[in-house]
């Protein structure tokens, strides 16, 4: 097997079995440190004009982008030249670090973990940890309902757009998706700050999205067809009857636009459908209401169980992912 191939699998079965330890640094919060540190610099520079804060977020992306894909090109060009092994080790670690599969699920189980136990403050908390929504004041079922949200809409942002841009590209074309996906997390805010300064941060994730974002709800409707069968023949419970592979198909042609991005409802509507419950609506970030669409049309009511089904819906639209990837990539050499 060509050791990039390899690379590219390995990294995707680590990220599997170790997930992301908190106790060593994330080449994300690396990347987070140069955005914050140009910023600064950029803004010293150009003048608080509409004009010159769109300049400044266009030199922003240019020297990020730069910078995340350079340095991963001289690691492994310089490692490949001690030996292909060395390089295979550090291509694998690279890979590893860009896929977000199982942190998606240990961060959201931890909020459907907090609401068995009933604690709705702790339950905020953890939500508060993956969302950029306030969650002071949210009740039970808008944290469960965001929970569900971040799960599907990541499922695009975190697993398979990566996967995609790995298996073009290797982690010099992951690197630079990530260092666009962290930007728009940073910079790409509707507020005074912001709004001219992280447009282009913004235009561009929308850009780097488009395609995966589609291809990541087309994924996740097959595995919605996949789990109903799986629970129908193996399940005595009621979780055969909940996935439909038919409704998620009509809920993404129907509310697959109901949202500010273009890319964000494309997961959440195939989720919203499969499951048969409704996501989305109003929100506060930063203490100011955003009018949002709903997404999703309401068969019955949201329970703490969907965090668990959009996490199953996750895992079979990475697999998936991965198997057809794989399946390209041998078939290409």
């Amino acid at each position: 097997m060509d050791l990039t191939i390899l690379a590219f699998f390995l990294g995707f079965l680590i990220d599997l079995i170790l997930g992301d330890p908190h106790s060593i640094p994330h080449p994300v919060c690396f990347i987070g440190k140069l955005i914050s540190s140009s910023e600064k610099m950029l803004r010293t520079y150009f003048p608080k004009t509409k004009r010159g804060e769109l300049i400044a977020g266009g030199f922003l992306c240019v020297v990020v982008i730069s910078i995340s894909g350079f340095l991963p090109f001289l690691c492994l060009y310089f490692s490949g030249l001690l030996h292909p092994m060395v390089r295979l080790i550090l291509e694998t670690v690279m890979c590893y670090q860009i896929f977000a599969t199982k942190s998606l699920r240990v961060e959201s189980m931890k909020v459907y973990k907090e609401l068995d136990k009933e604690d709705l403050t702790k339950a905020r908390y953890q939500l508060s940890m993956i969302v950029g929504r306030d969650t002071k004041s949210l009740t039970e079922e808008g944290i469960i309902k965001a929970a569900v949200e971040t799960v599907a809409e990541n499922t695009s942002d975190g697993i398979i757009a990566p996967m995609l841009y790995l298996a073009l590209g290797g982690p010099v074309l992951g690197f630079i998706y990530k260092a666009i996906n962290t930007m728009d997390s940073m910079v790409a805010y509707k507020n005074e700050r912001y709004l001219y300064f992280g447009r282009v941060a913004a235009r561009l994730d929308d850009v780097a999205n488009f395609i995966p974002s589609r291809v990541s709800a087309l994924f996740m409707i097959l595995a919605s067809g996949i789990c109903k069968i799986y629970y129908a023949i193996f399940s005595s419970n009621m979780e055969g009857k909940i996935y439909s592979m038919k409704r998620a198909v009509k809920t993404f042609l129907k509310y697959r636009y109901q949202h500010a991005s273009p890319n964000s409802a494309q997961t959440e509507a195939v989720c919203a459908g499969a499951l048969g419950i409704q996501l989305a609506g109003d929100a506060y970030y930063h203490g100011v209401l955003h009018k949002k669409e709903f997404i999703g049309d309401s068969v019955r009511k949201i329970q703490k169980n969907d965090i668990k089904r959009a996490n199953v819906l996750l895992y079979v639209s990475a697999f998936l992912c991965m198997g057809v990837c794989l399946i390209v990539k041998i078939g290409m050499l």
